[in-house]
């Protein structure tokens, strides 16, 4: 798909939407919103969390973090519905991710509490959000230029993209009215923490050690490299990367990097700890968010090696329980890596996409 088809495409797409701004009879006002609406927003976060995934719940440092991000202007990308009293009972997100890698992807967020679900709402909420996703594109689809050299597409793609909960039908159906179609499925595996963590031997010339900032931003382009073959994934811009490593809740001591003779980065397990979600899931536990080895030294035995380590760590805090989340269709296997380690498979959610 050439850069000129792909604007073309974009402008059929967006014709054959109605301009219409939302309406429902139970929403008294709909608005874009301000940083005064974090907590507004985080409130219906909180209320849908504990119906649709109890076993953890959106951090209100998520939400505000959002509001210092460059890419993310949410006076356009972000709606909210209001009731007669001046409550959010809703709200919906497009944001562009700034990378501009082949692919162009908008991530659709949102929600809708739970005592003002099944009326329509959320379907409203989601066509805005279709609508304001397809206009990021058609601002950007013009200005972009050849496909970069490392692009894994030939030419420009582009696709509007929304996580669910598989447990929530719901969700779903609506987002499939609205032209997205499940696409990918991802599970969150639990280890009991009262098995010791295995010991995994090093690999010739790999050493392991804990994560120091000093490392930031090697982390991010060994990230970006481990992930650039992965489903979905875009590389990491060095704003969102500092939010990262660099908020609350990342533990630089339990998260391990692999380090070759040359001391550079071709392996990570990165890890993080929110004490809000311990009685959310009923253990207290560490989440660890990321694990990557690099390209050119996968198939080493360095994956469960960091992740082993990091497991060391998080026994050794004291914790009851590590958790992450895989990719069933994992280009590098890594469900069985998991399930090798000790991690048992609990929930899942599903990503439903829109090509272009």
């Amino acid at each position: 798909m050439t850069e000129n088809t792909l604007t073309e495409r974009i402008a059929e797409l967006r014709a054959a939407i109605p301009a219409a701004e939302p309406a429902h009879p139970d929403v008294t006002q709909w608005r874009t919103a301000t940083p005064d609406d974090i907590d507004a927003i985080h409130a219906v976060h909180a209320a849908s969390d504990a119906v649709d995934h109890p076993t953890w719940i959106t951090p209100r440092e998520d939400v505000a973090d959002t509001f210092d991000l460059p890419h993310i202007d949410h006076s356009r990308d972000t709606i909210l519905a209001l009731d007669a009293e001046g409550t959010v009972i809703a709200f919906g997100s497009a944001f562009l991710h700034p990378a501009r890698a082949g692919e162009l992807t908008v991530h659709l967020g949102g929600s809708v509490r739970p005592d003002h679900r099944r009326r329509g709402i959320g379907s409203q909420v989601l066509a805005w959000q279709v609508a304001r996703g397809l206009a990021q594109l058609a601002e950007v689809a013009p200005t972009l230029g050849p496909v970069p050299e490392d692009s894994p597409t030939d030419a420009w793609t582009a696709d509007l993209k929304v996580y669910g909960e598989e447990s929530q039908p719901d969700q779903q159906a609506i987002a499939e009215r609205a032209g997205l179609t499940a696409e990918r499925w991802f599970t969150t595996m639990e280890r009991d923490m009262a098995t010791p963590a295995p010991e995994v031997a090093a690999p010739d010339g790999i050493r392991v050690v804990a994560y120091t900032h000093d490392r930031d931003e090697d982390a991010r382009l060994a990230r970006n490299d481990a992930f650039r073959d992965h489903w979905g994934s875009l590389p990491s811009q060095p704003e969102s990367w500092a939010k990262f490593v660099g908020g609350p809740f990342f533990r630089s001591d339990l998260s391990r990097l692999a380090l070759d003779s040359d001391g550079r980065i071709v392996g990570f397990s990165l890890a993080s700890v929110n004490e809000e979600d311990w009685e959310a899931l009923g253990a207290t536990h560490s989440y660890i968010d990321l694990i990557g080895v690099v390209r050119d030294h996968r198939r080493r035995g360095i994956a469960p090696l960091t992740v082993a380590s990091s497991l060391a760590a998080i026994g050794a805090a004291g914790l009851e329980r590590a958790v992450l989340d895989v990719d069933t269709a994992s280009p590098t296997g890594a469900n069985s890596l998991y399930e090798g380690l000790g991690f048992t498979a609990t929930e899942r959610s599903v990503a439903l996409v829109r090509h272009v």
